[in-house]
């Protein structure tokens, strides 16, 4: 295993894809983090799907891009990255999951249902946060549109699988 620490970030500063330094408190690590904590919370959520084989999958799948998209916020300006994004994929993925399985209902009290519901809407609000600030960093930075896209639709997604498992 590598080793966990480094001691690069004691001062304050962080790496960027292909080495370049900046602050820990540039937007794109901030970004990054919102992401991560997404992802984590995606976890708890795919762990707890029981037998829901096909959610589980997207939400394997989905967290697996986030990963990518993290990898694409940290490439400086002016670099590429290798990595391919799969988000117009998952994005129609994530409609048909919705057209499937939507039901009548308006707004909800997240944890009235099942605890699995309001870990989903937990996961379904860190995705809106996401959504922000990425909208947020693109007014920097050169974003993708369809990881945009993609995440508007994961909050979507993410809202009907919460009432599904109420």
């Amino acid at each position: 295993m590598k080793r966990i620490y480094t001691k690069t970030g004691d001062k304050g500063e962080t790496g960027l894809r292909n080495g370049v330094r900046v602050a820990k408190d540039d937007f794109r690590i901030e970004v990054n983090g919102q992401i991560d904590q997404l992802n984590a919370q995606l976890g708890i959520v795919r762990s707890q799907l029981g037998d829901d084989e096909a959610a589980r999958e997207l939400i394997h799948a989905i967290q697996c891009e986030l990963m990518t998209i993290m990898s694409h916020v940290a490439t400086p300006e002016g670099n590429s990255n290798p990595r391919q994004l799969h988000t117009e994929r998952l994005t129609q993925q994530m409609e048909q999951a919705i057209d499937e399985t939507q039901k009548e209902g308006g707004f909800v009290v997240p944890g009235n249902g099942s605890t699995l519901s309001a870990f989903i809407h937990l996961a379904r609000t860190q995705t809106r946060t996401v959504e922000r600030r990425l909208w947020s960093l693109s007014r920097q930075y050169a974003i993708d549109e369809t990881i945009l896209v993609m995440m508007n639709r994961l909050s979507d997604y993410l809202f009907v699988l919460a009432n599904e498992k109420e």
